[in-house]
């Protein structure tokens, strides 16, 4: 069959890399779905992916292309696939460093154990903001195991893995302090559902501190304060960092890492989120929707920061 357009790149390197490719249809095996992508996401692992920063295994060879999250419709189906078929809407979280590369392509084979079915009312391109984040999410509190009424203070509110983390937590029992900047960020967060919201960055600890004196349950550190949010976890509670921890722990705290890309066949874990989705516990935000052509500018304003909501790639 004819190639088709992919976002991809020959070398690592910064964002003017990036451009529009063409690499061989791909065709789906006994377990698989060809997926007609309508949308896929722009996130930070993208970035570092992007710039080299992960080792790939010999059999993923340029052109290299990222994205991890994506939403479509299923054109065609491999033996011994159940009980999908064509024109299904679906969503999945998948891996670039695979064999025929991530999301950011006009057509990706994914295995059917990564599928979740979109559900009516959602739009393909809100559906693509959900797999790999909320994937994250609900890892991470599946993870820390915490019962009703636990406190989880979540660093990064504003962004994705923070909002999930505040209104899956939210809806499960636990009671969450988020952390945002001045201005229209604190409001957005309390949106999320936040019983507290306290100022970001090195300060948090402080302030969660002062709202909790022995420390929180848990934290899920998803802008990486690292070692400076270790204050705010009580003696003998729990970190969760979504990029390895750097520094020691202290006062028994248990410091876990969450691998989302260990959970990226359990479509059924997906379903669950994209239910609630559809039955609006979980927000999907988009901040912009783009043309694949526009890759590399979404690298760059997601670099820069301040982007509200995903970055969501359409072809």
């Amino acid at each position: 069959m004819s190639d088709i357009r992919a976002c991809g790149f020959t070398e690592f390197g910064d964002a003017s890399v990036l451009r529009v490719l063409t690499v061989p249809m791909p065709e789906p095996g006994p377990g698989q779905v060809r997926v007609r992508v309508a949308a896929a996401t722009v996130n930070p692992t993208d970035l570092g992916f992007r710039q080299g920063g992960r080792r790939l295994p010999d059999e993923v060879a340029a052109p290299y292309v990222p994205g991890m999250e994506l939403a479509g419709v299923i054109d065609a189906v491999g033996p011994s696939v159940s009980p999908w078929q064509a024109g299904d809407r679906v969503m999945a979280a998948v891996s670039p460093a695979e064999p025929g590369g991530g999301a950011q392509a006009e057509y990706r084979v994914v295995d059917a154990d990564q599928l979740a079915r979109v559900p009516d009312g959602i739009t393909l391109e809100a559906a693509a903001t959900l797999p790999m984040n909320g994937m994250t999410v609900r890892t991470a509190l599946d993870m820390l195991a915490l019962p009703p009424g636990s406190t989880l203070a979540v660093t990064g509110s504003a962004g994705a893995v923070g909002q999930y983390a505040i209104q899956l937590g939210t809806y499960e029992g636990l009671t969450v302090i988020g952390d945002a900047a001045p201005g229209p960020d604190e409001e957005l967060v309390r949106s999320f559902g936040a019983r507290h919201v306290v100022p970001r960055g090195p300060g948090m600890a402080a302030a969660v501190r002062a709202l909790y004196p022995s420390g929180v349950d848990a934290v899920l550190d998803a802008a990486l304060l690292g070692p400076a949010i270790l204050p705010t976890v009580r003696d003998g509670g729990q970190l969760l960092a979504v990029r390895p921890f750097q520094g020691e722990t202290e006062r028994g705290i248990a410091i876990s890492l969450v691998l989302v890309g260990q959970h990226l066949h359990e479509g059924d874990r997906l379903a669950s989120l994209a239910e609630l989705a559809g039955n609006g516990v979980l927000t999907l935000r988009i901040a912009e929707l783009l043309p694949a052509e526009r890759a590399a500018e979404a690298h760059q304003r997601l670099a820069a920061g301040g982007v509200r909501g995903r970055l969501v790639l359409r072809f």
